[in-house]
């Protein structure tokens, strides 16, 4: 241990020290400093990173609903633009064959009931 000491420099940065166990394959022989440098460089530095991660999480949230938003709108248009089709769409048709494509018969043992 004494020998990789001496090969790491004067105020190397943790991130330096991990660096140098990685490139030549030390985790085994220093497990627990491996292990704990590891949680040091991922915890954040101070509590505003956290913040920014759930900012973040916000910005990705909106992102998500706007698409969703903005499908929906798509959806509208369309059924808006082919209104003469939609309109000679018969809907128990329509939902009949959706749920005879998804409906799934089971028996129940020593039953006469089935369950869609």
């Amino acid at each position: 241990p004494l020998v990789f000491a001496k090969r790491i420099p004067k105020g190397a940065s943790p991130r330096d020290v991990l660096n140098f166990i990685c490139k030549y394959q030390l985790p085994e022989c220093f497990p627990n400093t491996f292990i704990a440098l590891r949680i040091l460089l991922t915890l954040p530095v101070f509590v505003a990173s956290g913040d920014q991660s759930f900012s973040k999480l916000n910005l990705i949230k909106t992102y998500i609903c706007s698409v969703m938003v903005q499908e929906t709108l798509e959806g509208l248009a369309t059924l808006s633009m082919e209104h003469e089709t939609a309109q000679k769409i018969d809907l128990e048709k329509l939902v009949s064959a959706f749920a005879k494509l998804k409906a799934q018969k089971v028996a129940y043992p020593n039953s006469h009931l089935y369950f869609v």
